[in-house]
């Protein structure tokens, strides 16, 4: 929208009071797309022009005007890097409120931004006005009749353009001030739903993602034992399809509701153990490939989680590691191809130092192992993700590219959740378990697994949530300036 175009805004005089107005907005403009929806479902009748008017996003702006030399502050994100008009479409308010918050106290605080909110030209689609969706089955109106009559997601509207730095910026125009616009963010909403089996709102701002379900078993286990804690600090467990365990339910009635979970019915299960201070942890599935690494890091990232870590397996690839062995990514190979236009494999994706260390001593942690002991079972390298379960028929072709890497491990996903937190502004870390040694002759056969899963799988499952609780009480300086680029939004 042109920035000349001022006169539909207002000017707030505090981020308290631009929050809760761009809530009124957002809520005035579903429940009257939803009247205008109900009213035609029942009579056939279409929305006036007037009335569809209405269906549009509230719209966020700052205006930072220079007058000396700006601050140089040391966080990473909350800054501006020019003056000019910042802004971006705004869904879910009431959800991201104290997100918003943050960030608009910093800029109003720290460089006199103004703040105006007002109504956009970017139109809410139809889908995303109720909360379940199903609620669009009801009659005979196909979705190509709605169409006609009401907006729908427009692909050419939802993209990563400023994610990816491919935007462009005209002298006519605000600059971006955030990495994902409203529609992109209620894309992905949905897609989450879809994935995940539960209510976006239920994803915590940490999170670990794994390859296998036994890691699932042990989270569950673990969460309803904290949720036993009387004392504890987590209050809620939430399973995929809409199952809660509450605190202080019997047992008999926990493993009822642990059973009547649907989680197979979903591609990404996840599960969601809530805390009084809105700081708890979820735990998804995300099975096995970089394409659903992709996939599900896509939707969080509109979150703004504070971490995510990789914890799942891996095979070891030289001859001094075990199995039930620890790898330490510091570095990827990335063979898997799925972000080869976003991220060229030749751009380094960065260790992270405050992720390393909290892992290093969350295995101190759990493992009660330090030193040369810990080091004989907690090896630190480099990590090959391929998009190819069975790179191992191509070894001579792939055999010099892994010696040169001086990889230690190798995957399927852990390369392409760290480029998705380094493209997307996430902080990610991953910790990996030697599983097999496909180059030494101990590949993966069923007994020798099993044994390895009971063993192994329950020390790593802790050593991440370890990790994540070193990591609550390092949130600003987790958010790292390597993630940011020179023309960085201002949001984080």
């Amino acid at each position: 929208m042109p920035v000349d175009n001022i006169s539909s805004f207002e000017s707030v005089a505090t981020p308290e009071e631009a929050v809760e107005r761009l809530i009124e907005l957002h809520d005035t403009a579903i429940e009257a797309q939803r009247h205008a929806l109900e009213h035609f479902f029942a009579t056939g009748t279409a929305p006036t022009p007037l009335e569809r008017s209405r269906f549009r996003y509230p719209e966020l702006r700052l205006d930072y005007r220079a007058s000396s030399v700006p601050p140089i502050k040391q966080r990473a994100y909350a800054k501006f890097q020019g003056p000019g008009v910042y802004a971006t479409t705004i869904t879910q308010p009431t959800f991201y409120r104290n997100y918003l918050l943050e960030q608009l106290n910093f800029l109003v605080r720290d460089y006199g931004a103004t703040i105006e909110v007002g109504v956009s030209d970017q139109e809410i689609p139809y889908p995303y006005v109720f909360e379940r969706g199903d609620e669009l089955g009801r009659g005979a109106h196909s979705a190509s009749e709605l169409a006609q009559h009401f907006p729908t997601p427009l692909l050419a509207k939802v993209g990563d353009e400023i994610a990816d730095g491919t935007w462009m910026f005209h002298e006519n125009e605000a600059r971006p001030l955030a990495l994902f616009d409203a529609a992109r963010v209620d894309y992905s909403l949905r897609r989450l739903v879809h994935y995940t089996g539960s209510d976006w709102r239920c994803v915590q701002p940490w999170i670990l993602l794994t390859n296998y379900h036994r890691y699932v078993d042990q989270f569950i286990r673990w969460a309803v034992k904290e949720l036993a804690d009387e004392n504890g600090p987590y209050t809620r467990l939430d399973l995929p399809g809409g199952v809660s365990i509450e605190r202080g339910l019997d047992d008999a009635k926990v493993e009822d509701l642990i059973g009547s979970s649907p989680w197979h019915r979903f591609q990404m299960p996840a599960y969601h153990l809530m805390r009084k201070d809105g700081q708890g942890v979820t735990l998804v599935n995300i099975g096995v490939g970089p394409s659903n690494a992709k996939n599900i890091t896509d939707h969080l990232a509109v979150l703004r989680p504070h971490c995510w870590l990789m914890v799942g397996h891996c095979g070891g690839l030289r001859q001094s590691q075990s199995i039930g062995d620890y790898v330490l990514a510091h570095g990827y190979l990335r063979r898997d191809h799925i972000l080869d236009g976003a991220v060229p494999p030749e751009i380094p994706i960065p260790a992270l130092a405050e992720i390393q260390v909290a892992l290093q001593e969350a295995a101190v942690q759990v493992t009660g192992e330090r030193g040369e002991e810990l080091k004989r079972r907690l090896r630190t390298g480099t990590v090959v993700t391929y998009d190819d379960r069975n790179w191992e028929l191509r070894w001579s072709q792939e055999r010099r590219q892994i010696n040169l890497s001086r990889a230690i491990a190798v995957d399927m996903e852990s390369g392409t959740i760290a480029a998705q937190g380094y493209r997307l502004r996430v902080p990610y870390g991953t910790l990996l378990c030697v599983s097999d040694k496909p180059l030494h002759g101990e590949i993966k056969l069923p007994g020798a697994a099993n044994a390895f899963y009971e063993r192994a799988v329950s020390e790593h499952l802790m050593i991440g949530l370890a990790a994540l609780d070193i990591l609550r009480g390092q949130r600003t300086s987790l958010h790292s300036r390597k993630l940011r680029s020179f023309d960085e939004p201002p949001f984080r």
